[in-house]
Protein backbone atom coordinates (compact mmCIF):
# COMPACT_ATOMS: atom_id res chain seq x y z
CA UNK A 1 0.00 0.00 0.00
CA UNK A 2 1.65 3.20 -1.23
CA UNK A 3 0.68 6.85 -1.26
CA UNK A 4 1.66 9.55 -3.71
CA UNK A 5 2.15 13.19 -2.76
CA UNK A 6 2.86 14.44 -6.28
CA UNK A 7 1.18 14.02 -9.66
CA UNK A 8 2.86 11.23 -11.56
CA UNK A 9 3.15 13.45 -14.60
CA UNK A 10 5.89 16.04 -14.73
CA UNK A 11 5.68 19.80 -15.39
CA UNK A 12 3.67 20.71 -18.48
CA UNK A 13 2.41 17.13 -18.63
CA UNK A 14 5.78 15.65 -19.61
CA UNK A 15 6.27 12.00 -18.74
CA UNK A 16 8.19 11.36 -15.54
CA UNK A 17 10.60 8.52 -16.26
CA UNK A 18 11.65 8.24 -12.59
CA UNK A 19 8.07 7.62 -11.48
CA UNK A 20 7.52 5.12 -14.26
CA UNK A 21 10.68 3.25 -13.25
CA UNK A 22 9.73 3.35 -9.56
CA UNK A 23 6.26 1.92 -10.12
CA UNK A 24 7.68 -0.60 -12.54
CA UNK A 25 10.00 -2.03 -9.88
CA UNK A 26 7.12 -2.53 -7.42
CA UNK A 27 5.37 -5.11 -9.58
CA UNK A 28 6.85 -8.53 -10.21
CA UNK A 29 6.68 -10.12 -13.65
CA UNK A 30 3.06 -10.54 -14.68
CA UNK A 31 1.64 -8.64 -11.70
CA UNK A 32 -0.80 -5.75 -11.97
CA UNK A 33 -1.56 -2.86 -9.64
CA UNK A 34 -4.23 -0.29 -8.92
CA UNK A 35 -3.93 3.49 -8.68
CA UNK A 36 -6.79 4.84 -6.56
CA UNK A 37 -7.18 8.54 -7.25
CA UNK A 38 -9.13 10.44 -4.58
CA UNK A 39 -9.97 13.17 -7.09
CA UNK A 40 -12.79 12.97 -9.58
CA UNK A 41 -11.84 12.30 -13.19
CA UNK A 42 -12.95 15.84 -14.03
CA UNK A 43 -10.81 17.40 -11.27
CA UNK A 44 -7.79 15.41 -12.43
CA UNK A 45 -8.41 16.57 -15.98
CA UNK A 46 -8.64 20.22 -14.87
CA UNK A 47 -5.37 19.84 -12.95
CA UNK A 48 -3.57 19.43 -16.26
CA UNK A 49 -3.74 23.19 -16.65
CA UNK A 50 -1.19 23.54 -13.84
CA UNK A 51 1.08 20.72 -14.96
CA UNK A 52 -0.51 17.89 -13.00
CA UNK A 53 -3.49 15.86 -14.04
CA UNK A 54 -3.53 12.14 -14.59
CA UNK A 55 -0.98 9.53 -15.56
CA UNK A 56 -0.89 8.61 -19.25
CA UNK A 57 -2.18 5.05 -19.46
CA UNK A 58 0.40 4.09 -22.04
CA UNK A 59 3.22 4.88 -19.57
CA UNK A 60 1.75 2.65 -16.85
CA UNK A 61 0.37 -0.34 -18.75
CA UNK A 62 0.23 -2.64 -15.71
CA UNK A 63 -1.56 -0.16 -13.48
CA UNK A 64 -5.31 0.39 -13.54
CA UNK A 65 -6.52 3.81 -12.41
CA UNK A 66 -9.73 4.10 -10.37
CA UNK A 67 -11.25 7.48 -9.48
CA UNK A 68 -13.03 7.72 -6.11
CA UNK A 69 -13.68 11.39 -5.45
CA UNK A 70 -13.42 12.46 -1.80
CA UNK A 71 -14.26 16.01 -0.78
CA UNK A 72 -11.71 18.05 1.12
CA UNK A 73 -11.17 21.72 1.87
CA UNK A 74 -14.13 24.08 1.85
CA UNK A 75 -16.89 21.51 1.00
CA UNK A 76 -15.87 19.33 3.93
CA UNK A 77 -15.56 22.26 6.32
CA UNK A 78 -18.99 23.59 5.34
CA UNK A 79 -20.46 20.13 5.92
CA UNK A 80 -18.90 20.07 9.40
CA UNK A 81 -20.27 23.54 10.18
CA UNK A 82 -23.80 22.61 9.10
CA UNK A 83 -23.72 19.48 11.24
CA UNK A 84 -22.51 21.34 14.34
CA UNK A 85 -25.18 24.01 13.83
CA UNK A 86 -27.87 21.34 13.52
CA UNK A 87 -26.65 19.58 16.67
CA UNK A 88 -26.72 22.88 18.56
CA UNK A 89 -30.35 23.67 17.76
CA UNK A 90 -32.41 22.40 20.75
CA UNK A 91 -35.70 23.70 19.30
CA UNK A 92 -35.62 21.66 16.11
CA UNK A 93 -38.41 19.14 15.58
CA UNK A 94 -37.49 15.56 14.67
CA UNK A 95 -38.32 16.12 10.99
CA UNK A 96 -36.28 19.33 10.88
CA UNK A 97 -33.39 17.69 12.71
CA UNK A 98 -33.28 14.77 10.27
CA UNK A 99 -33.52 17.18 7.34
CA UNK A 100 -30.61 19.25 8.63
CA UNK A 101 -28.56 16.14 9.35
CA UNK A 102 -29.11 14.91 5.80
CA UNK A 103 -28.45 18.39 4.40
CA UNK A 104 -25.07 18.58 6.11
CA UNK A 105 -23.89 15.57 4.03
CA UNK A 106 -21.50 14.61 6.84
CA UNK A 107 -22.55 10.97 6.96
CA UNK A 108 -22.10 10.87 3.18
CA UNK A 109 -18.47 11.89 3.65
CA UNK A 110 -18.03 9.14 6.24
CA UNK A 111 -19.52 6.57 3.87
CA UNK A 112 -17.35 7.72 0.95
CA UNK A 113 -14.16 7.54 3.03
CA UNK A 114 -14.94 4.04 4.33
CA UNK A 115 -15.97 2.85 0.86
CA UNK A 116 -12.72 4.04 -0.70
CA UNK A 117 -10.66 2.51 2.10
CA UNK A 118 -12.52 -0.78 1.59
CA UNK A 119 -11.71 -0.62 -2.13
CA UNK A 120 -8.00 -0.21 -1.37
CA UNK A 121 -8.17 -3.04 1.17
CA UNK A 122 -9.98 -5.34 -1.28
CA UNK A 123 -7.39 -4.73 -3.98
CA UNK A 124 -4.68 -5.72 -1.51
CA UNK A 125 -6.40 -8.60 0.25
CA UNK A 126 -8.63 -10.20 -2.37
CA UNK A 127 -6.91 -9.25 -5.61
CA UNK A 128 -3.41 -9.59 -4.09
CA UNK A 129 -2.35 -6.48 -5.99
CA UNK A 130 -0.22 -3.49 -5.11
CA UNK A 131 -2.12 -0.25 -4.52
CA UNK A 132 -1.04 3.36 -4.95
CA UNK A 133 -3.35 5.95 -3.39
CA UNK A 134 -3.08 9.24 -5.24
CA UNK A 135 -4.51 12.66 -4.38
CA UNK A 136 -4.15 16.35 -5.04
CA UNK A 137 -1.41 17.03 -2.49
CA UNK A 138 -0.98 13.70 -0.73
CA UNK A 139 -1.51 15.14 2.75
CA UNK A 140 -5.29 14.88 3.18
CA UNK A 141 -7.59 12.34 1.52
CA UNK A 142 -4.60 10.18 0.58
CA UNK A 143 -3.70 9.74 4.24
CA UNK A 144 -7.34 9.19 5.15
CA UNK A 145 -7.61 6.22 2.80
CA UNK A 146 -4.25 4.60 3.56
CA UNK A 147 -4.73 4.84 7.33
CA UNK A 148 -8.26 3.38 7.23
CA UNK A 149 -7.21 0.59 4.86
CA UNK A 150 -4.49 -0.47 7.31
CA UNK A 151 -6.97 -0.51 10.20
CA UNK A 152 -9.28 -2.74 8.17
CA UNK A 153 -6.50 -5.14 7.16
CA UNK A 154 -3.95 -5.17 9.98
CA UNK A 155 -4.92 -6.29 13.50
CA UNK A 156 -1.71 -4.79 14.91
CA UNK A 157 -3.00 -1.32 13.96
CA UNK A 158 -6.06 -1.94 16.13
CA UNK A 159 -4.07 -2.15 19.35
CA UNK A 160 -3.49 1.00 21.39
CA UNK A 161 0.23 1.01 20.62
CA UNK A 162 -0.30 0.11 16.97
CA UNK A 163 -2.91 2.82 16.52
CA UNK A 164 -0.57 5.43 17.95
CA UNK A 165 2.10 4.24 15.52
CA UNK A 166 -0.39 4.45 12.65
CA UNK A 167 -1.24 8.06 13.52
CA UNK A 168 2.42 8.97 13.85
CA UNK A 169 3.33 7.35 10.54
CA UNK A 170 0.32 8.10 8.35
CA UNK A 171 -0.72 11.53 9.64
CA UNK A 172 2.07 13.27 11.53
CA UNK A 173 5.22 12.14 9.73
CA UNK A 174 3.40 12.04 6.37
CA UNK A 175 2.77 15.78 6.65
CA UNK A 176 -0.90 16.37 7.34
CA UNK A 177 -1.00 20.16 7.99
CA UNK A 178 -2.68 20.09 11.39
CA UNK A 179 -2.10 23.79 12.06
CA UNK A 180 -3.86 24.83 8.84
CA UNK A 181 -6.64 22.26 8.95
CA UNK A 182 -7.47 22.55 12.67
CA UNK A 183 -6.70 26.22 13.26
CA UNK A 184 -10.16 26.99 14.59
CA UNK A 185 -13.34 24.91 14.79
CA UNK A 186 -16.83 24.68 13.35
CA UNK A 187 -18.09 27.02 16.09
CA UNK A 188 -15.61 29.77 15.31
CA UNK A 189 -16.73 32.96 13.58
CA UNK A 190 -13.46 32.96 11.64
CA UNK A 191 -13.18 30.91 8.46
CA UNK A 192 -9.69 29.82 7.57
CA UNK A 193 -9.26 29.23 3.85
CA UNK A 194 -7.38 25.97 4.37
CA UNK A 195 -9.32 24.68 7.35
CA UNK A 196 -10.95 21.26 6.91
CA UNK A 197 -11.76 18.45 9.37
CA UNK A 198 -9.96 15.62 7.55
CA UNK A 199 -8.53 14.22 10.78
CA UNK A 200 -11.95 14.41 12.44
CA UNK A 201 -13.43 12.52 9.48
CA UNK A 202 -10.81 9.83 10.03
CA UNK A 203 -11.66 9.60 13.74
CA UNK A 204 -15.36 9.35 12.89
CA UNK A 205 -14.62 6.47 10.50
CA UNK A 206 -12.62 4.73 13.22
CA UNK A 207 -15.57 5.17 15.58
CA UNK A 208 -17.82 3.55 12.96
CA UNK A 209 -15.43 0.60 12.86
CA UNK A 210 -15.40 0.36 16.66
CA UNK A 211 -19.20 0.36 16.74
CA UNK A 212 -19.52 -2.33 14.07
CA UNK A 213 -16.71 -4.43 15.57
CA UNK A 214 -16.94 -3.75 19.33
CA UNK A 215 -14.44 -6.48 20.28
CA UNK A 216 -11.76 -5.83 17.62
CA UNK A 217 -10.22 -2.50 18.68
CA UNK A 218 -8.16 -2.37 21.88
CA UNK A 219 -8.98 1.31 22.45
CA UNK A 220 -12.35 2.88 23.08
CA UNK A 221 -14.31 6.00 22.22
CA UNK A 222 -12.60 8.05 24.93
CA UNK A 223 -9.30 7.84 23.04
CA UNK A 224 -10.92 9.15 19.86
CA UNK A 225 -12.48 12.05 21.78
CA UNK A 226 -9.11 12.84 23.37
CA UNK A 227 -7.43 12.86 19.96
CA UNK A 228 -10.09 15.20 18.57
CA UNK A 229 -9.67 17.60 21.49
CA UNK A 230 -5.90 17.62 21.17
CA UNK A 231 -5.95 18.14 17.40
CA UNK A 232 -7.78 21.45 17.93
CA UNK A 233 -6.36 22.57 21.30
CA UNK A 234 -3.60 20.77 23.14
CA UNK A 235 -1.10 21.16 25.94
CA UNK A 236 1.18 18.77 24.01
CA UNK A 237 3.28 19.20 20.89
CA UNK A 238 2.26 16.09 18.98
CA UNK A 239 -0.16 17.84 16.61
CA UNK A 240 1.65 21.17 16.34
CA UNK A 241 2.79 22.66 12.99
CA UNK A 242 2.15 21.45 9.45
CA UNK A 243 5.07 19.14 8.73
CA UNK A 244 8.10 17.40 10.18
CA UNK A 245 10.28 20.19 8.78
CA UNK A 246 8.30 22.83 10.66
CA UNK A 247 8.39 20.78 13.86
CA UNK A 248 12.16 20.47 13.53
CA UNK A 249 12.63 24.20 12.91
CA UNK A 250 10.40 25.04 15.89
CA UNK A 251 12.15 22.42 18.06
CA UNK A 252 8.80 20.96 19.04
CA UNK A 253 10.20 17.71 20.44
CA UNK A 254 12.73 19.58 22.57
CA UNK A 255 10.34 22.19 23.95
CA UNK A 256 7.03 20.29 24.37
CA UNK A 257 5.78 17.03 25.83
CA UNK A 258 4.41 14.16 23.75
CA UNK A 259 0.71 13.30 23.87
CA UNK A 260 1.65 9.61 23.53
CA UNK A 261 3.83 9.73 26.65
CA UNK A 262 0.89 11.10 28.62
CA UNK A 263 -1.63 8.62 27.20
CA UNK A 264 0.66 5.66 27.93
CA UNK A 265 0.90 6.39 31.64
CA UNK A 266 -0.81 3.45 33.44
CA UNK A 267 -3.52 5.60 35.05
CA UNK A 268 -4.35 7.31 31.74
CA UNK A 269 -3.96 4.24 29.56
CA UNK A 270 -6.57 2.41 31.61
CA UNK A 271 -9.17 5.09 30.77
CA UNK A 272 -8.70 4.67 27.02
CA UNK A 273 -8.78 0.89 26.72
CA UNK A 274 -11.75 -1.10 25.45
CA UNK A 275 -12.73 -3.58 28.21
CA UNK A 276 -14.38 -5.86 25.61
CA UNK A 277 -11.30 -6.13 23.40
CA UNK A 278 -10.38 -9.57 22.08
CA UNK A 279 -7.61 -9.96 19.51
CA UNK A 280 -9.12 -10.51 16.08
CA UNK A 281 -6.58 -11.65 13.47
CA UNK A 282 -9.08 -11.32 10.62
CA UNK A 283 -9.78 -8.48 8.22
CA UNK A 284 -12.74 -6.40 9.40
CA UNK A 285 -15.00 -5.36 6.51
CA UNK A 286 -17.31 -2.53 7.59
CA UNK A 287 -20.81 -2.13 6.20
CA UNK A 288 -21.33 1.16 4.37
CA UNK A 289 -25.08 0.75 3.92
CA UNK A 290 -27.01 3.89 4.99
CA UNK A 291 -28.48 2.17 8.02
CA UNK A 292 -24.99 1.12 9.14
CA UNK A 293 -23.46 4.62 9.19
CA UNK A 294 -24.59 6.44 12.31
CA UNK A 295 -24.04 9.88 13.81
CA UNK A 296 -21.20 9.88 16.33
CA UNK A 297 -23.32 11.11 19.20
CA UNK A 298 -20.51 10.81 21.72
CA UNK A 299 -18.75 13.64 19.90
CA UNK A 300 -21.34 15.76 18.14
CA UNK A 301 -23.85 15.68 21.02
CA UNK A 302 -21.35 15.54 23.88
CA UNK A 303 -22.20 19.03 25.14
CA UNK A 304 -25.95 18.57 24.70
CA UNK A 305 -26.74 15.07 25.89
CA UNK A 306 -25.57 14.07 29.41
CA UNK A 307 -23.06 11.23 29.28
CA UNK A 308 -23.69 10.06 32.85
CA UNK A 309 -25.59 6.90 31.92
CA UNK A 310 -23.06 5.94 29.23
CA UNK A 311 -20.20 6.47 31.69
CA UNK A 312 -21.99 4.32 34.26
CA UNK A 313 -22.56 1.59 31.65
CA UNK A 314 -18.86 1.60 30.71
CA UNK A 315 -17.88 1.36 34.36
CA UNK A 316 -20.25 -1.55 34.88
CA UNK A 317 -18.85 -3.37 31.83
CA UNK A 318 -15.34 -2.81 33.18
CA UNK A 319 -16.31 -4.27 36.57
CA UNK A 320 -17.93 -7.31 34.96
CA UNK A 321 -14.90 -8.00 32.77
CA UNK A 322 -12.47 -7.61 35.66
CA UNK A 323 -14.67 -9.82 37.84
CA UNK A 324 -14.46 -12.63 35.30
Amino acid sequence: LLRSSQPLTGPNRRRCRDDEQLLGTILAEGERGFIIDTRSAQAAKQARMSGGGTEPKSAYPRWRRLHRALDRGRPLQESFIKLVEACGDPSASMDRWLSRLDGSRWLGHVKAALSTACLAAQCLDREDCSVLVHGAEGTDTTLLVTALAQLILDPSCRTLEGFQGLLEREWIEAGHPFHLRCARSASSHGRGKQEAPLFLLFLDCVWQLSRQFPFSLEFGEQLLLTLFDNAYASAYGTFLCNSEKERSLCKVKESTHSLWAWLNQPEEKHKHLNPLYSHNPLVIWPSVEPQSIQLWQGLFLRWIRPSQHLDEARAQIQRLVEGN
